[in-house]
């Protein structure tokens, strides 16, 4: 088919027409797919992050539940109720019972008694339990009786070999408020002592 001028002309436009549009239509595209790619990379590295902070809250989380419950289940804040505190072990002991016959509180010695070579008073030797036989072994749970303790268990301050007449521990104060009531009639030294005792396993 012979083709005119008209007819190259219109070929032309059309092409022109073509080529334009598709540019267009593949602009479009590849800004669509690109924003869509984009889109999706940047809500990708949100999830990763927001995956990232969770775990580390989470982690955090967890390790401070951890430490509080270590805290609260091997320290515990009791109130310790003294009679009397000496360095002499044979002064208190007789106070001791005589607040026994007294008062009718129980004395409970947790097997221990006055070791004279070690002045130390101590489980014995042949204690069952073999990391504190022959040692002393603290008293540390609430209980309403009476005992001789080493003073800077619950006092850090006091001296080393400082012995205290203990008539009682108490979970509250307003216990061991009661108890001092009881005892000041009695002993005018009587105190208390609010002490941050460790109760976790000493073996």
């Amino acid at each position: 088919m012979l083709r005119t001028p008209s007819h190259k002309l219109a070929s032309t436009v059309m092409r022109k027409f073509m080529t334009r549009h598709i540019y267009i239509i593949l602009t479009v595209f590849f800004t669509v797919c690109g924003t869509t790619s984009s889109d999706k990379n940047v809500a990708d590295v949100d999830s990763i992050k927001i995956g990232t902070t969770t775990s580390l809250q989470n982690s955090v989380t967890t390790d401070n539940n951890v430490t509080e419950d270590t805290t609260d289940y091997d320290n515990a804040t009791y109130f310790v109720v003294v009679a009397d505190t000496s360095a002499d072990y044979y002064l208190l002991n007789k106070k001791m019972f005589d607040l026994n016959s007294d008062l009718k509180i129980p004395i409970n010695t947790m097997g221990r008694f006055y070791n004279k070579t070690k002045n130390l008073i101590a489980l014995p030797d042949n204690d069952e339990d073999e990391i504190y036989a022959g040692d002393y072994f603290p008293r540390r749970f609430p209980s309403d009786n009476l005992s001789l303790e080493y003073l800077n268990f619950y006092q850090r301050q006091a001296g080393e070999k400082t012995i205290a007449l203990v008539t009682g521990i108490y979970e509250t104060e307003k216990s061991a408020d009661s108890a001092l009531t009881v005892l000041h009639q009695r002993e005018k030294k009587v105190f208390k002592i609010k002490a941050n005792i460790y109760v976790g396993c000493m073996h």
